[in-house]
């Protein structure tokens, strides 16, 4: 263990700078029930299953392969305080959990429970706000024609039998954008740009336009907003200072002034790719396994939580001394 702590272990780091039990509280909330007397097994602590789906969600591993990894793995138990010997949750009692979560709808009111616990501690500024989306690919739906346009009415096909609708993402979309073609959700979000922290965020199928969940990111604590040329024409609060990429046209092609101020407003601006890069390279991808908008939304919400976790330990580690 203390060779691994030599080696640089990123899940030491995390528990070192983490208070996990301000989630308790609401994670208890979600599996309070009513005493029936005694007997029964008691259940897994809920902040230890709460920190396995931040395993999943940092190495991106399905809940056999979390079950293997924990009992594998001496830096995966230390993580979730367990000893050698201990019973570790089975890959059932793990998606249990997780879809508990999901359908309770708690997710959103974790991710604004540590986001204000930064705000409390200074880390996140208000000074620039970051404003963009990304897709969320799911797996591909083989439907006929017909049947994805009576998706998109909002029905679901009569001769689809009980065991087929349970395999169907009906809430998922196809859209297309620079030639390539997508099939699933999108994650808005609005990122503080001193931190890179998200501060928000919303869950669309994918054919939703970037644009349509701008306005309702805005706020009084917003100052300045920076965007691509994709939030062009949206309706901005007065008190907010537009510095939103300017778009050519046909015809009407960008002069060099706007091509010099487009630059300068994306030097700011690219921080949020910065955010994604992260998700796609160090989290093992921005993808959905799951069926549905409901586990979409918690799988999408928990990216975004994991994410802001990891940052928070990154601005938390000293810098190398210059010189």
């Amino acid at each position: 263990m203390a060779k691994l702590s030599k080696l640089g272990d990123q899940l030491e780091k995390l528990n070192r700078v983490m208070d996990w039990k301000i989630f308790e509280p609401l994670l208890k909330s979600v599996f309070a029930k009513e005493a029936k007397g005694a007997g029964g097994r008691p259940p897994y602590d809920y902040v230890m299953m709460f920190k396995i789906l931040i395993l999943q969600r940092i190495y991106n591993i399905a809940d056999d392969q979390t079950e293997f990894q924990i009992n594998d793995r001496m830096s995966f138990m230390r993580f979730l305080g367990l000893a050698l010997g201990e019973t570790v949750p089975d890959a059932k009692t793990i998606w249990n959990f997780r879809d508990t979560l999901a359908k309770a709808g708690v997710i959103e009111p974790l991710f604004v429970l540590f986001t204000r616990e930064l705000e409390t501690r200074g880390i996140v500024t208000h000074k620039g706000t970051i404003v963009d989306a990304t897709f969320v690919d799911a797996p591909k739906q083989r439907n006929t024609r017909e049947e994805n346009k009576r998706i998109k009415e909002g029905e679901v096909p009569e001769d689809w039998s009980e065991h087929k609708r349970q395999q169907k993402d009906t809430d998922a979309r196809w859209t297309k954008k620079n030639n390539e073609v997508h099939f699933g959700y999108k994650d808005h979000v609005k990122v503080d740009a001193d931190s890179k922290i998200i501060t928000k965020y919303s869950v669309t199928s994918a054919n939703v336009h970037d644009s349509q969940e701008f306005t309702g990111f805005l706020d009084v604590t917003d100052v300045t907003v920076y965007a691509d040329s994709a939030y062009v024409g949206q309706v901005i609060p007065e008190q907010v200072r537009a510095e939103i990429c300017e778009k050519g046209y046909r015809n009407h092609p960008l002069t060099e002034e706007q091509k010099k101020t487009n630059r300068d407003k994306s030097k700011i601006r690219c921080r949020i790719e910065h955010v994604f890069g992260y998700m796609t390279g160090s989290m093992r991808g921005i993808t959905f396994r799951g069926i549905g908008k409901t586990r979409a939304d918690f799988n999408i919400g928990l990216t975004n939580l994991v994410y802001n976790i990891c940052r928070y330990a990154t601005l938390l580690q000293p810098k190398p001394t210059q010189g």
